[in-house]
Parts: structure tokens; C-alpha cells; sequence
């Protein structure tokens, strides 16, 4: 949802102002995923930014549990991967014909209206796209659980490495790994068969 804000007001921006919130939208992109990692521990630990600027404002009267639990993890996991869907929504939004929506203006729709009548429909394809690609990149997520979840919170990735290097259940991690590729393979075929999909591919590639 925060993805979809942002690339929607990124297309509803000026050319200048496009430029640098794309500029600030590629930035994680430069930055080491275990920098990353390390920075939301500084910020969510019970003694970290996040915590002490709580309890100073009167907030809470205990800091909370914010990082090595699901939650810490849910919050590296969506920090890595908006970039990635934000840049594909964009991609998408900014191919709808803007005359369109000028059309449905004319025609005296009202701006929620253009939106779920006009907006929505059209980049429904640029979220299916981006959701398979997270859901995707997602599976092989290994460094930010490891050391937001401190182990506690096991993904799919990260229980093979387990299996590979610590139990030696090789048996197990090739199971797994064979089962996340036909998964993997599968959620391809399907978007693959998908007209409004292979359409969006298609106009990427034009």
C-alpha cells in the first residue's frame, strides 16, 4: 500500500521534484543489506532511537520489543523490498494515457471516482507484477531475518543454510530447495499465462 502511495505520487510530481524522490527512492539500493540490518537494530533495540524517543516523550512507560521477533524482521524484510516495488508500480502508473484520465475529468468524475474507476483498474497488472516479484525475491530472504530475528524467526532461506552448515541434513535442504524452485516456477507459469501480465510485460519492453 505505502509502495503504491509513494509511486503514484511520484507520477503526480514534477519533473524536478521526480527526479530527486527517485534519486531517494534508489538510495537503499547503494547501501550494504547487513548496513541496513544493523541500522534498524540501532533504531528498534529496547534502548535504541525508536525506544528512548517513546519513553522520553512519555509514550510508553517500558520500551518495547521491536526488534530480534517477527516484528523486526516484517520491518528489514518490507525496508529492503519497497524500492523494488515502488520503481515497478512506477513503471507501470506512468504508462496509463494521461488523456484518460482527463477524459474521465471532462466527463465529471470526481477524483475518487477516477481513481478506483480509472487508476486502479489500469495498474492492476503493475501490482500483480510487483507482488509476484516480492513474494519471489521473498522466499530467498537470508541475511535480514538472520540477524533482525537473532534466530528466532526462521524463513525459508535460512532453515536450508541451517540444515546445509550447522545439522548436515543435506537430504533436507535439498528437498526444500528443489521444493522452493517448483514453487517459484510455478507462480512464473501462472503469471506467465496471465493476458493482463504478459500485456504488461510487453509495454515494459516497448
Amino acid at each position: 500500500v505505502v509502495s503504491y502511495v509513494v509511486a503514484f505520487a511520484l507520477v503526480h510530481m514534477r519533473p524536478a521534484a521526480r527526479r530527486v524522490a527517485l534519486f531517494m527512492v534508489m538510495v537503499p539500493f547503494w547501501v550494504s543489506v547487513l548496513v541496513r540490518a544493523f541500522a534498524w537494530i540501532t533504531i528498534l533495540r529496547r534502548n535504541g532511537v525508536l525506544n528512548s524517543a517513546l519513553v522520553g516523550s512519555g509514550a510508553i512507560a517500558e520500551p518495547l520489543e521491536l526488534v530480534y521477533n517477527q516484528f523486526g524482521v516484517i520491518v528489514g524484510m518490507v525496508h529492503y523490498m519497497m524500492p523494488f516495488a515502488i520503481l515497478l508500480l512506477y513503471a507501470n502508473l506512468s504508462e496509463i494515457d494521461p488523456r484518460i484520465i482527463q477524459a474521465a475529468r471532462s466527463l465529471g468524475a470526481r477524483p475518487v471516482t477516477i481513481f478506483t474507476r480509472v487508476w486502479l483498474p489500469l495498474s492492476l497488472p503493475g501490482l500483480a507484477i510487483a507482488s509476484l516479484f516480492i513474494v519471489i525475491f521473498s522466499l530467498g530472504f537470508l541475511v535480514t531475518p538472520a540477524i533482525l530475528g537473532a534466530g528466532r524467526v526462521l524463513m525459508v532461506g535460512e532453515y536450508i543454510s541451517v540444515q546445509i552448515s550447522s545439522t548436515l541434513r543435506w537430504g533436507v535442504a535439498t528437498a526444500l530447495s528443489t521444493t522452493l524452485l517448483l514453487v517459484v516456477g510455478l507462480l512464473v507459469a501462472v503469471a506467465a499465462r496471465s493476458p493482463a501480465l504478459r500485456a504488461a510485460f510487453e509495454g515494459g519492453r516497448r
